[in-house]
Order: C-alpha cells, then structure tokens, then sequence
C-alpha cells in the first residue's frame, strides 16, 4: 500500500511529503509535515547561512527517539537539488548536499533531515573558510547561564580586534559565535586564530573557561572547542532543529537578546512566528568581512603551540601527542 502523501510549495517547487502526518518531536507535538513547513517558514534566514556550503544531513526517518542517520554523502535526490565534491582529512572524496534554495531543505526534511551541519567554507573556494566559529560548549555542571558569559568575554576580546560576532544558541546548553571572514586563510591558520582567541577568552575567565581538548582536564568549566574550525568539522547550522523530542532549534540572536533569552524560547513551533516579525537578525552578518593576522600574531607568539586535532585526522605538523594526558607514558630524560 502507498504511503499517504501531500505536496508543499516550496520557493515555486512542488515537494512531495510523504507520512506528512507522523510524529517526529512528541514533546512537541510536531510531525514530519511540522518540520518541512518550518524550513520554508525561515528559509531566507536558513539559506544565508548555508548557502554554497557542503553540507552533511543528520537524518531520523522515524523521528527523533529513532537512531540517528548521519549523511556526508547525498543520498540519490532531484536534479535539481545541486551536490559539490569535498575532500576528508583521510583524502578520500563525496559529493555533499549544496544548498542553493530553500525547496532543497524541504526535500531533506521530507527523508527525516532534523539537522544539518555545514562546512565553515563555500563552493567557489572550498580551500579557504569564510567563518571562523566559536563553539561554547557547556560541560557538566555547567549550563547555558555560564556559557553566556563566556560568550560576552569572546565578544568583547573581539570587539577590541575590530571584529563583529553574530550569536546563536546551539539548540540546547550551548552558544555559537559566527565571524565572518575573508577567504583568504587556509583552514590550518583559520584553526590556529580559533586556539588564540579561545586562549584569551580562557586568560580572561579562567575559573570558567578552558581550551583543554582532553575531557578529564576540563573540569566543571565552559569549553571553547576550538576544533570546529578544522577541516570536514561542522557545527549546526543557524535555524537548524535539533534532535530533540521538544525540537529546539539553533537560534540566530541579538546580543541584547542573548543577555536574556532562554533557549528554551526557541522550538519548532515558536520559530516561525518569530521570524516572520522579524526575518533574519542575523541578515548583516555578510554585510563585512574580516581578518585574523592579529589572532595568527598571538597565535605565533605563543610558546604552547598547537593543539591535539580531532581523532580521525592525520598527524598534523606542529601537533603535539594525541593522547590522554592519564594514558600517557611519562617522559624518560
């Protein structure tokens, strides 16, 4: 028997649901035909942050309490949906979802995308980033309250560099800054500023701050993941929802909003009347671009150096041992 179906305007494409009406965040009370009418509902917003970005696809085709489908690669789509080559840290290759309307994000959540997750770098120039991210993380014993103000001392070291960050709650305990910049910079140096700013922030909160990439070393402190900026490393996009059977979603804020909000104030359900009182807060972010040769100069400077890639690179140049720091074989001199 066929499953039953709708189709949805999307952007002046027509896009076939199918199950429009199964449940897909319970808390919520929101189904499949919730989530794709959410992504057309805030697809300027949506398609301004991921625009020509290689974009991976967190799936759950039978909602959000279901096992969790992670796509680097794009499943066999429309032609008219477009696709770019990316090139992993191992040196092996796909082609990944490209954003380029909003009927593509619609025709996504039709196969269960919840999240997507996209490259800091576009299309025309994949080699070179054009954001550099500030991934606030939350450990335990830490919540969204802490991660704010971390988020406001990031903001204002930048703000003594001549940089403009735009803020958006991750979706649950956690805060992203987006910087925009220009495509001048290679991944390894766009990093290299991310661990120079992420050591200052540290320098200037460090009861509450830390850059230690080894867990146990972190403590009941507010990480800043400085390793979102690396190569193939994606953190949730702005308007992106989350996984999670209340449907939170990754919301683009003011920074007079972030001294108040809850992130709680942003789900699946509430997102759409919000956007369309006030469209896209984040609609300047392109409006300027920037540089990081300040943050390279700390970075130089420092005698500490580099920082332990994520486990599934190569050993990179510089890099120190990849080894938890309580695993590791004491030194013999």
């Amino acid at each position: 028997m066929a499953s039953p179906y709708i189709e949805i305007d999307a952007g002046g494409r027509t896009v076939k649901v199918t199950n429009p009406d199964k449940i897909y965040f319970p808390a919520a009370g929101a189904t499949k035909r919730d989530l794709v009418e959410y992504y057309i509902s805030v697809g300027d917003g949506v398609l301004r942050a991921l625009r020509d970005r290689p974009t991976y696809l967190k799936r759950h085709p039978d909602g959000v309490e279901a096992e969790a489908i992670y796509q680097k690669r794009m499943p066999k789509h429309p032609d008219w949906i477009e696709t770019v080559s990316v090139r992993f840290p191992s040196g092996r290759t796909a082609d990944a979802f490209c954003p380029t309307e909003v009927a593509g994000f619609a025709w996504c959540a039709n196969l269960g995308t919840i999240d997507f997750h996209p490259w800091a770098a576009r299309r025309p120039d994949l080699e070179h980033p054009d954001e550099l991210r500030i991934d606030i993380d939350p450990q335990p014993g830490t919540g969204f309250d802490e991660a704010r103000k971390v988020a406001f001392t990031a903001r204002e070291v930048l703000g003594e560099l001549g940089v403009e960050g735009f803020p958006k709650t991750s979706g649950n305990r956690g805060i992203h800054i987006n910087i925009r910049l220009e495509p001048r910079w290679s991944f390894v140096d766009v990093r290299h500023a991310g661990i120079a700013l992420a050591r200052e922030v540290e320098r200037r909160l460090p009861e509450l701050a830390t850059t230690a990439w080894w867990k146990e070393e972190r403590g009941e402190k507010i990480f800043i993941d400085f390793n979102q900026n690396a190569l193939d490393r994606t953190v949730v996009g702005a308007y992106s929802v989350r996984a999670r059977p209340d449907g939170l979603v990754s919301a683009p804020v003011t920074w007079d909003e972030l001294e108040g909000c809850d992130p709680r104030d942003f789900d699946i359900t509430t997102m759409p009347e919000r956007f369309a009182k006030l469209g896209d807060v984040h609609r300047a972010i392109d409006d300027q671009a920037f540089g990081i040769d300040t943050l390279l100069e700390w970075y130089a400077a420092d005698e500490r150096g580099d920082m332990p890639y994520p486990p599934n690179y190569p050993k990179m140049p510089g890099e120190p041992k990849r080894v938890q720091p309580s695993k590791a074989r004491p030194s013999t001199g």
